[in-house]
């Protein structure tokens, strides 16, 4: 075991439960910290159910490649604790070393002397000491579970806050109604602040303007007052002031238009919009892993067959298949391969709701439990699921034995299209076995 991961097990055992949202605990631990929250680059505050991530890779990218020096704090990991903390320097950021990360933790540990709080919690006062301790331009602070009393709505004035597409997951901790969700997300709006929305289901769009409104957060919407779409092979932004010709965004996927055009909207309503150089080589550079990502060398891709097209998805709600799904239907269009899916997901998540999507699409699917996971669903359970969704499927043992029965026991009129999928910790799991771990 690495020196992070026991002083994570540490933290872990600080509060019985791995969620309890709150605000007091994590306040009382930064005032002995001397309120790093207080001291923090300019922020922009991202919640949201999908497309986070990806929203946040753009803004960073297109800052950095305006010579801006960035602070990202994103979860969860994929592989290494260090992807949720990254520093911003010139030249473009670094996720936290060792060394450092280590040392702001045993700082922190001993600060808070075993009083109790959960790891999130204490992990984001890790975070906000070593943001306040290192300059940046920006922070982009993404929100870990819903919005209101997640423990990055301590920071009272951010530059702007963004809610990307809200759909139904955590609904143990967040409510069972699209209503009650969003709710939650919008809890991270503040008064005179800024809000950027992506586009939202009817219900949900009703409740963030509702907040929005009351408290006098002034709305920029997605598909009102700034577009995207694609046109002649480039991406065209729009505002009532001006039209941008850009370049398709790097990641995977119709919806990424929307999600670069919300990170273009943030940019633009907090004074950083990027020059027309940076703009086209941030879209065109930014990076996710695990969001619809192209495996095209490792270990794993020695096991496929032939010409195997392996893609990686972390996404894991009804909302994440249904972009999925449409992603690989837009590369059938273009290139006809048959698709396979290799699924893992925890017991928490909806996987009905995930497969149906795909219902029309996949022509099988072998599912996996998720090593070393505990809340990770049975692999035979997970089939029976996916049948009930519509799709055939058959338990694996794991992720290599799937590929290796599909090279074995499948014939291909076209090399087939993987896509494994259902949980971002499957995809760390992948990005470990196949040795492509993230920077």
């Amino acid at each position: 075991m690495d020196h992070t991961t026991a002083i994570l097990e540490r933290l872990t055992r600080l509060h019985p439960r791995l969620m309890d949202l709150s605000l007091g605990r994590l306040e009382d631990l930064l005032v002995k910290l001397g309120n790093p929250e207080k001291s923090l680059p300019p922020t922009i505050h991202v919640a949201g159910t999908n497309g986070k991530g990806s929203t946040t890779a753009y803004m960073r990218s297109l800052l950095e490649a305006d010579g801006k020096q960035v602070h990202v704090y994103t979860s969860p990991h994929l592989v290494r604790f260090n992807e949720r903390i990254r520093l911003g320097q010139p030249g473009g950021g670094r996720l936290v070393d060792d060394a450092t990360l280590i040392s702001t933790m045993l700082d922190v540990e001993r600060i808070n002397d075993g009083a109790e709080i959960t790891q999130f919690e204490i992990t984001t006062a890790i975070a906000f000491k070593l943001f306040a301790e290192h300059p940046a331009d920006v922070l982009l602070l993404e929100v870990g579970l819903g919005g209101r009393l997640d423990a990055t709505n301590v920071v009272e004035n951010p530059l702007a806050t963004v809610i990307t597409p809200v759909s139904m997951d955590h609904e143990s901790f967040l409510g069972d109604t699209l209503a009650s969700i969003a709710y939650e997300k919008a809890g991270i709006l503040k008064p005179g602040v800024p809000a950027i929305i992506a586009r939202q289901v009817p219900e949900a769009m009703s409740v963030i303007a509702e907040v929005a409104g009351r408290i006098g957060s002034p709305m920029h919407l997605l598909g009102q007052d700034f577009d995207a779409f694609a046109e002649h092979g480039r991406m065209v932004f729009q505002t009532e002031q001006r039209v941008l010709d850009l370049p398709l965004p790097n990641l995977v996927g119709q919806h990424q238009i929307g999600n670069a055009a919300v990170a273009l909207a943030t940019l633009e309503a907090t004074g950083f919009m990027p020059s027309s150089d940076a703009r086209e080589y941030g879209l065109g550079h930014a990076i996710w892993p695990a969001r619809l990502q192209r495996l095209q060398s490792g270990a794993l891709t020695k096991i496929a067959h032939p010409d195997t097209e392996i893609w990686l998805d972390g996404g894991h709600n009804p909302g994440a298949g249904a972009v999925v799904a449409s992603a690989m239907a837009a590369l059938e269009e273009r290139v006809e391969r048959p698709l396979f899916l290799i699924a893992g997901m925890l017991s928490t998540k909806d996987p009905i709701g995930f497969f149906e999507p795909f219902e029309s699409l996949a022509r099988h699917v072998f599912t996996v439990a998720i090593p070393g996971a505990e809340s990770s669903r049975d692999a035979e359970e997970l089939a029976h699921l996916a049948i009930a969704a519509g799709l055939s499927a058959e338990p694996a043992a794991s992720v290599e034995a799937a590929l290796a029965a599909m090279s074995e026991n499948w014939r291909y009129e076209n090399s087939p299209r993987v896509l494994i999928c259902g949980s971002l910790y499957l995809a760390g799991e992948v990005l470990k076995a196949n040795g492509t771990l993230p920077e």
